[in-house]
């Protein structure tokens, strides 16, 4: 039998709980390398990206800033770029990483500007 790896057994569990409980909103879904972390706002039932956010973007790159400052300038962009396409409630899908860190900064900065999960 094939092991499957436990990062990947926590993102299916996750996703799994998050899609019951949330059906009629938007998911947050966002992944982080060493040095960058990247968003999306994914509607599920179109399966289409509706805003997206990375800190490979110029406007980001050029600035030499700390991780956490770096994913708190990601959150407050892709708040931005979500409000003015009218999306203020989602759900938050952390995928295989801890809820602590870059991505629990990141989050925490999403709800001060505005979106609801």
């Amino acid at each position: 039998m094939k092991r499957i790896n436990n990062k990947i057994k926590r993102k299916l569990r996750n996703r799994k709980k998050l899609k019951e409980v949330n059906a009629n909103r938007y998911r947050i879904s966002v992944s982080k390398s060493l040095n960058n972390i990247s968003v999306q706002i994914i509607d599920d039932k179109q399966k289409k990206t509706l805003v997206s956010a990375s800190s490979i973007e110029k406007e980001v790159k050029k600035n030499k800033i700390k991780k956490i400052e770096k994913s708190n300038l990601i959150a407050e962009m892709l708040a931005k770029r979500a409000k003015e396409k009218n999306i203020n409630e989602v759900y938050f899908d952390r995928g295989e990483y801890r809820y602590h860190g870059r991505i629990k900064a990141f989050a925490e900065t999403l709800r001060k500007n505005g979106l609801k999960f």
